[in-house]
């Protein structure tokens, strides 16, 4: 029969074997930041928000895997989001003038406020609303991408 030291050095053995296992087995996380350019306010703040599939892309506040807002300090800000697993991910970007942190939209559903779409694709009355498929991006080491902020429809 084991004595209890023995016993316990076999535990701590079996214990520590586990969390490096742990370790090794670990799903790899990479770090997306995201650049906003074309900023023409110099207050407010600058919203973000990554959607890891297209539920709720791009408008819902409520959706998405990680979001932030940032205060504008220039014409350009960036934005760091860690511990993204390796897939397909799409930015919602919106230059949030009124601190609701939401798209404010007239009485056509035209924007009233700068948005920005990674992958930069057109906006307009005939396109309508950018799909996730046409503004996503993989995401399998640290990435970054660059976002224009737009203040109207594309023509």
């Amino acid at each position: 029969m084991l004595k209890l030291s023995q016993l316990s050095h076999v535990l701590l053995a079996a214990l520590v074997s586990i969390s490096f296992a742990k370790t090794v087995n670990a799903e790899p996380t990479a770090t997306l930041t995201v650049v906003v350019n074309g900023i023409h306010h110099k207050k407010g703040e600058i919203c973000f928000r990554v959607y890891a599939n297209e539920k709720g892309f791009p408008m819902s506040n409520s959706s998405g895997s990680q979001s932030g807002c940032i205060k504008i300090t220039g014409t350009s800000v960036k934005k760091e989001f860690s511990g993204l697993k390796p897939g397909t991910y799409a930015v919602s970007v919106l230059d949030d003038q009124n601190g609701d942190h939401k798209l404010n939209k007239d009485f056509f559903g035209i924007p009233k406020e700068g948005f920005g779409i990674s992958k930069n694709p057109t906006v307009s009355i005939q396109t309508g609303t950018p799909k996730f498929r046409d503004a996503s991006f993989v995401v399998n080491k640290n990435t970054t991408v660059n976002i224009i902020m737009k203040y109207s429809l594309d023509s």
